[in-house]
């Protein structure tokens, strides 16, 4: 069981001291807020950063999702480039949350969406994912999550996951090649600082079964 401040609990216990920083996203220094009890909390992280120069431009409408958003840099990323879409910044941690919300306030963002993953519309589909994925919920839960997100992307797009090499990425990308081998082409499209970004394109013509109902994305 997760101690109650990890970044993947629901309700982190630790104190809440916002801290204000500063980070590069979409060409620019942008200063944000931050707290304990979430990822990454003091600084934009390594995996994030290295995803983040390393895909291409967002689709320019249509819904975007940034899956384990934390305090939000994908997200914001995702609705600086993409001002006409709709971007759905999705967590279990509530504080993570509700800094998304203020991080967007901060910057003048009204196109984000940040929720839990059971405030989603099931019939939502989506143009692109990024992702850097909370692995250390465990195999199991991230094999879920995974499961439930991907069938819900448009046919023809694609989604972007960044894992460190040392914490399984060429495991995981073996796993979504066998669990959704005629659905998805998963690809390693970089390497950089120990990390790979993987690349999942739902192929035309998939018959990939769609989920039904929402299953959490950590305990």
């Amino acid at each position: 069981m997760a101690p109650p401040d990890h970044y993947f609990s629901s309700e982190p216990g630790s104190g809440y001291v916002p801290r204000e920083i500063t980070v590069r996203l979409a060409g620019e220094d942008r200063v944000l807020t931050s707290a304990p009890g979430v990822f990454s909390p003091e600084r934009l992280d390594a995996g994030t950063s290295v995803l983040l120069s390393h895909v291409p431009a967002p689709p320019p409408g249509g819904n975007l999702l940034d899956l384990g958003c934390g305090w939000g840099p994908i997200a914001l990323s995702l609705a600086l480039e993409s001002p006409h879409a709709t971007v759905w910044a999705v967590d279990v941690n509530q504080r993570a949350l509700d800094l998304v919300r203020q991080n967007a306030a901060r910057l003048g963002l009204d196109n984000i969406t940040a929720c839990t993953p059971d405030h989603v519309p099931t019939d939502v589909r989506f143009m692109t994912i990024w992702s850097n994925p909370p692995i250390r919920v465990g195999k199991n839960e991230l094999h879920s999550m995974l499961s439930m997100w991907l069938p819900r992307l448009e046919v023809g797009t694609d989604a972007w996951l960044v894992v460190q090499r040392n914490l399984g990425s060429d495991s995981l990308h073996r796993w979504l090649q066998a669990e959704f081998p005629d659905d998805l082409a998963v690809t390693r499209a970089a390497t950089h600082k120990g990390y790979r970004v993987l690349r999942a394109r739902r192929r035309s013509g998939s018959g990939l079964t769609e989920p039904i109902s929402v299953i959490p994305e950590a305990g």
